[in-house]
Formats: C-alpha cells, sequence, structure tokens
C-alpha cells in the first residue's frame, strides 16, 4: 500500500507506539487522522507533525463507547476523505497492577473488551464497507504476545488481544477479495507508559524503541508481501510471521 496521499486513521495516537505510528506515517505523507481520549495529549503529536510539513488532524473519542463510533468515522471521513488505512492500536489493559482472573471483576473484563476488541470491531465495520465499495484499504490490528501466550496476570488483555487476532483474521476471510487487507502486529516488549505499568520493575534499556517499532510496521503496510489475514511479529531484525 502507497502510504503517501492516503487517508489513515490512528488510534491511541497521543503517546507510546500510536505516537510513533503517527509520527512516521506522517513522515512518510500520509494524511492523518489522530485519535484519543484526551485533545490535549493529541495537541503535541499533532503540532509536530504539521510543524514538519505533514497534515494530520486531532479528534477527541473514547473508542470503547458504541456511541462515539459513527460521529468519529464521519467527522475523520469530513476531514481527509473515506479511509484506506485504519490501525487499531488503542488498548485497555485494565486495573493495575495486574491481577488474577479470580480477582477480576466482571465490569474490568467489559471494559477491556469494549475497547480492544468491540471498539475495533464496531470501528471496522463501520469503514471496512467503504472500502470494499472502492476495492481498496487495509485494517493493521496492534496485538501482542500476550494473545498466543498464557501468562499469569494477564487474563483480561490476553483474552481481548487473542479475539483481535482473530477478528483480524476473520476480516481478511470474508473481505480480501474486495481489497482489503486485515492483519495483526505483535509489536514486542516497548518502552512506553502502557509497558511500564504493567511491569514497572522492567529495565527500559531492554526494551523496543516506538520508532523502531513504528518503522517497521509502516514497512508491512507498503509491501504487498504482507499476507492478507496474518500475524506479524515485529522483533529487533524486522517482521516475521
Amino acid at each position: 500500500m502507497e502510504i503517501s496521499g492516503t487517508a489513515t486513521l490512528i488510534t491511541g495516537a497521543s503517546r507510546g507506539l500510536g505516537e510513533a505510528l503517527a509520527l512516521e506515517l506522517g513522515r512518510q505523507g500520509a494524511r492523518l487522522v489522530l485519535v484519543s481520549r484526551s485533545l490535549a495529549a493529541l495537541e503535541p503529536v499533532r503540532r509536530r507533525i504539521c510543524a514538519a510539513g505533514g497534515e494530520a488532524y486531532a479528534l477527541e473519542a473514547d473508542i470503547g463507547s458504541k456511541d462515539e463510533i459513527y460521529p468519529l468515522a464521519g467527522a475523520a471521513a469530513a476531514l481527509v476523505g473515506p479511509v484506506d488505512l485504519l490501525i487499531h492500536n488503542a488498548s485497555d489493559l485494565g486495573p493495575t497492577p495486574l491481577r488474577l482472573l479470580l480477582d477480576t471483576e466482571c465490569e474490568d473484563l467489559e471494559r477491556v473488551l469494549a475497547v480492544n476488541l468491540l471498539g475495533p470491531f464496531r470501528f471496522s465495520r463501520v469503514i471496512a464497507g467503504s472500502m470494499a465499495l472502492r476495492g481498496r484499504g487495509t485494517i493493521v490490528h496492534v496485538s501482542s504476545d500476550a494473545s498466543v501466550n498464557a501468562y499469569s496476570h494477564w487474563g483480561a488483555y490476553s483474552v481481548s488481544k487473542a479475539a483481535l487476532d482473530h477478528l483480524s483474521r476473520l476480516w481478511a476471510a470474508e473481505l480480501g477479495e474486495r481489497g482489503v487487507r486485515s492483519f495483526s502486529v505483535d509489536p514486542g516488549e516497548m518502552d512506553t507508559q502502557m509497558h511500564a505499568a504493567a511491569m514497572p520493575h522492567a529495565d527500559p534499556k531492554t526494551l523496543a524503541r516506538p520508532a523502531d517499532v513504528a518503522a517497521r510496521i509502516a514497512a508491512l503496510i507498503r509491501s504487498p508481501a504482507t499476507p492478507n489475514g496474518g500475524r506479524m511479529e515485529v522483533t529487533a531484525n524486522g517482521s516475521q510471521p
């Protein structure tokens, strides 16, 4: 997929990997709509992109809220036109310190699923139809190694990311013949606020830089060899299925 000039929407774009993806794709010429629950947190990212000559807009929305999805999609289309690149990056860990499933409240699991699974489903459902009609589009789901490994205390997050991986495969199976590509990426362990909240004793020097991971994800988006329905692990040396 050609990134330059592509109408692109990134959720969770105010910090961490979302911010890094916004800066990287903005540098490559994407026309960006950045989404976060805090407009104030998005503004510094938007300004950096625009100061470098890029095009970026900031929209405040809670991806976990069903009522905010349609207005958000409409606002994004009004700003940059029909979205051709949709990146589901927003995530919720649940309460920290992370806890056992036996100690997880039903309401906390519901919130994690709302942000990490239902939000991407609802948002893709609104946008992917237009992609299919135009015969082009890419949907990227940011996953985790917790989606394929059972780590104690990571239950709610793990369940949501495992389901997200399969949601990505289902979109690929149903929309691939109409020119819509869907894949998920496992970015590995990164030096982010989310990782620090989950694992406060981890040494940041051992973690990947979000900017480096973002560059590799951008390469996956550009590459026609990236498999539709694939789950890609972004490693220190590149990316692999």
